[in-house]
Order: structure tokens, then sequence, then C-alpha cells
């Protein structure tokens, strides 16, 4: 299994020889320069994660969203470093390649899954990486090309390592909980945060944690600019923390946080906590606003009957 470093390990060192990325590359793409990128550049790895696989940007390929993460009883967690290494190269994928992830578009959560893969990729060593800003649907709205046949790559030898520079495990959360060493940001809804809405894991949140939601970042399927996005953080006193750890259910909505508050606002020492309620709730941790049996089992019969109309 994946073996983690100590939190304070240093970032592993860039190869001496990385190519430089590409003219006009940003983390996040619109829909106009992505296509500019490819016009230029024969050598960019265009990967879809979710959406309908027969309908792409033209020389992408299609990885499931589910290659990505763990299994159905704890989705958020991390997959073996060798089974990533196989995804990878079979997507022709080296730590040099230039790789923009994609997303279907469909809703502002889907974001998500784009961000995680690109989390994942930056953690294992891949230098330049973006994503489309709104996903294929925003390439279709601006009738750029599209193709239904997914491109035939070659293989390659690469053999990632893992950098725990972006990632805060279980143990580490539970200990930043009790320390204050960290500011525990709880991406998901706020009905999650007070503890009337769950799904995966127990009602409630992480302890001493603060409700950012990832919706804050995005404007409808799009994600907010650099300039709005260091507003947030500054309005969330994030730009001078410590360290910055988000959260959510499964690793899914707090890839958003990370995303705009790493790659976008530029906030430093920002992390995910990949596996989030869906592991620590069932670690045994004490949480904050759980519910107690009787506001639970209300909540419960609430959700039961809006569920029914």
């Amino acid at each position: 299994m994946l073996r983690h470093t100590a939190l304070g390990l240093a970032a592993l060192s860039l190869p001496a020889a990385a190519l430089a990325a590409p003219d006009g590359w940003s983390p996040l793409l619109e829909p106009a320069e992505l296509a500019a990128i490819l016009d230029a550049n024969d050598d960019v790895r265009v990967v879809h994660v979710t959406g309908a696989q027969d309908q792409l940007i033209p020389g992408a390929v299609f990885s499931p969203y589910g290659d990505w993460r763990g299994g159905p009883s704890n989705p958020g967690a991390l997959r073996d470093v060798m089974e990533f290494e196989d995804v990878i190269t079979r997507l022709g994928i080296d730590a040099d390649t230039p790789v923009v992830v994609v997303h279907g578009g469909a809703n502002p959560s889907d974001m998500g899954a784009a961000a995680r893969v690109y989390w994942t990729l930056k953690s294992l060593g891949v230098q330049d990486l973006a994503l489309l800003n709104g996903g294929f649907a925003a390439w279709a709205e601006a009738s750029l090309p599209v193709t239904t046949e997914p491109a035939v790559v070659q293989e390659t030898s690469f053999q990632p390592e893992w950098d725990n520079s972006w990632y805060v495990s279980t143990e580490e959360v539970a200990v930043l909980t009790e320390n204050g060493e960290a500011r525990i940001i709880d991406s998901r809804p706020r009905g999650f945060f007070d503890g009337v809405d769950w799904s995966i894991a127990r009602p409630g949140t992480v302890r001493n944690a603060e409700s950012v939601v990832f919706a804050d970042f995005m404007d409808g399927n799009r994600m907010l600019g650099a300039e709005r996005a260091r507003e947030i953080a500054a309005a969330n006193g994030l730009t001078d923390a410590p360290l910055t750890v988000n959260f959510c259910n499964t690793g899914h909505w707090a890839a958003i946080n990370w995303f705009a508050l790493s790659e976008v606002a530029g906030v430093d020492n920002t992390r995910l906590y990949a596996e989030s309620m869906a592991e620590y709730a069932t670690r045994g941790h004490a949480l904050d606003n759980e519910p107690s049996r009787i506001a639970y089992l209300w909540h419960s019969t609430r959700k039961w009957v809006s569920d029914l109309f």
C-alpha cells in the first residue's frame, strides 16, 4: 500500500531537465485558451474523466474518474502508486507531459472530479497540469471541434513517486484538530457542516472545522478567476494560515477548494484530506455538530419524507 511520509516532508525536487510549459499555460484554462494551445502543441495530453466517452475534445483520451480513487466503502482513499502508474502510463503521460484534465461540465460539483485527478497527478510528479474551466460543456458551447473517437496514444515507462506535499492523512488531521496548527475547512454544503444532512458518513463535522463551501468558488459550472478566489481566501482569513486542510465526504468537493486556494489563488501550504469524512467518522473520532440521538431520528425521518416527495 501507499506509504505516507511525515507531514513536514519537503516536496520532491523537480528534474533538472524539465521542459517548459506551453505558451499561454495556466492551471485554469478557458476553452479558447486550450484551443490555441492545442493548435500550437502536439504533445499536450487531454484527459476526460467524466461525461460521455464518445463526446471528446479531438486528440483526447478518456479515463474514468473511478480509476483515480478508492472503492465503494471508502471512495476518497488513495490507491497504491503501482495502480496509479498503470493508469498514467496507459494514458501516455510522463512527468513532463503537459496534461489538461476535463470533466463533463454537468454541474458545479463536476469540477471536483477534475480537480481531484489534477491533485493526484501533481502528487505523482506530473509537472504541467491544467483544468478546463466549465469542462466539456463549455468547450462545446464555444463551438469548438468535437470527436467521437478517443486518441490512440503510446504507453510510457513513467515511474511516479508520491509526494505528500499536498496531502494530509486521517491521523494527521486528528492531531491538527487538537493542536490548532492548521485551519480545517469543511468544503461541503452548509447542511453537512451543521449536522442536518449526511450521506456516506455519520452527521457532523471534524472538530474545530470551519465552513467554506466549495460553491463559493464557482460561478455556475465555472470556477472563479484568481482575483476573486484570492478575495474569498482573504475574507476567510486563509491567506496567512500556516496550513489549510480541506475535506468533504470523499475528497471530491474538497478538491475544488484545494484547487481554488492552492492553484488559482496561490495560497501557500494548502492541502487535501483525500479520505475525508468517509474515513474520519468511521475511525471513531469525536465530531462537532453531531446531533443527539433524538435529533438524528428527527432528521432521518425528515430526509425520508423529503425523498418520498
